[in-house]
């Protein structure tokens, strides 16, 4: 109920009594403004509720209060309701522009100062949303004041500097990365072209490779370049080891004895050829390029006594950075099977 000045052995009314009791309790009736409002005396005690589309104000001054009196604020309105300090002091801890469905309450210390303590949690701790874009991080620029971080791009990540938050370029790291992957299918010629410098090595992967003929290989070169290849490795089969060297025009030699052993001349399930060679430091472009590789595959129909692994390792002699692999065939025989290129972080 609104501010009343009682007198010696006045009885009150069951509703007076009521209404003094909701006030005490921080509600009773309110009055309801959908304009821009200045306060005036006869609000003490009571609730003033803002209810507007659009933005309002609700204005203090002074001289209208004493020490002890207090007027509830609330807007209900989608409009923002700011508490106006007109010719009082109000002080707060909170922010004064309301929001649809803030409030608080304007406690008077005296006649023209007031103290507003808002019932909002987000207000009661000067918090003001600073977000205007989907995707904003709302951060504290001063131990207690909000403010906003934009949405990073595509990749960032959160990271601190000066100790703030802030978006960046994810830092390079370990992993690996498909760069491209190849369905062979009668091919007389399996090539990786254009291949950027922006990892630190390269992984090529086979699997299912056959031949169209018996007794054909595979062979690769580097920048399709046919000098400076040497390489050693150890054949096994059930039936045969062998140590090998070689010093060729390409990454590969006669018979099984090629780093990508030659596969049969029909589709065997999955025991066809299949194997992976490392290549390191590949983009240098000031140091001869080292690999490792493995395979297993069979120079004919009999798995039995045919099927091998060959493992070795070599240089290529150049310091050209490498650009382009390809899997050539050894004669005439076209290539047929599932071939990757990965990167190495």
């Amino acid at each position: 109920m609104a501010k009343q000045t009682f007198t010696t052995g006045q009885v009150l009314t069951a509703a007076q009594m009521t209404s003094l009791q909701q006030t005490a309790m921080g509600g009773g009736s309110t009055t309801a403004k959908t304009t821009s409002y200045v306060l005036v005396a006869a609000d003490a005690g009571t609730v003033v509720q803002m209810n507007a589309a659009g933005a309002t104000t609700i204005t203090v001054n002074t001289a209208l209060f004493a020490a002890g009196d207090t007027v509830q604020i609330q807007n209900i309105g989608a409009g923002v309701c700011t508490i106006t300090a007109g010719t009082a002091t109000i002080s707060t801890s909170s922010v004064l522009a309301l929001s649809q469905y803030d409030g608080g309450s304007l406690y008077f210390t005296a006649t023209g100062a007031a103290i507003y303590f808002a019932w909002d949690a987000a207000d009661s701790t000067g918090m003001a949303n600073p977000m205007t874009t989907t995707g904003d991080t709302i951060y504290s620029s001063s131990g207690t004041t909000p403010a906003r971080l934009g949405i990073g791009s595509t990749g960032q990540v959160l990271t601190v500097a000066a100790g703030l938050p802030s978006w960046a370029t994810a830092a390079s790291g370990g992993g690996f990365d498909l760069i491209t992957t190849v369905d062979a299918s009668a091919a007389t010629t399996v090539s990786f072209t254009s291949i950027a410098g922006t990892y630190d090595h390269l992984l090529l992967i086979w699997q299912g490779v056959y031949m169209s003929a018996a007794t054909q290989y595979l062979d690769i070169k580097f920048n399709s370049t046919s000098a400076n290849y040497s390489f050693m490795g150890i054949y096994q089969a059930p039936t045969s080891t062998g140590l090998y060297t070689g010093s060729t025009s390409s990454i590969g030699g006669a018979a099984e004895y090629a780093p990508v052993p030659f596969c049969p001349a029909s589709n065997i399930v999955e025991d066809n050829g299949r194997g992976q060679m490392w290549i390191y430091n590949y983009a240098s472009a000031s140091i001869s390029k080292r690999f490792q590789f493995s395979g297993e595959a069979t120079s004919g129909a009999s798995l039995a006594t045919t099927r091998g692994m060959v493992n070795g390792n070599g240089l290529w002699n150049n310091t050209a950075a490498i650009t382009q692999v390809d899997f050539i065939r050894s004669s005439t025989a076209t290539i047929t099977g599932k071939f990757q290129l990965w990167g190495v972080k």
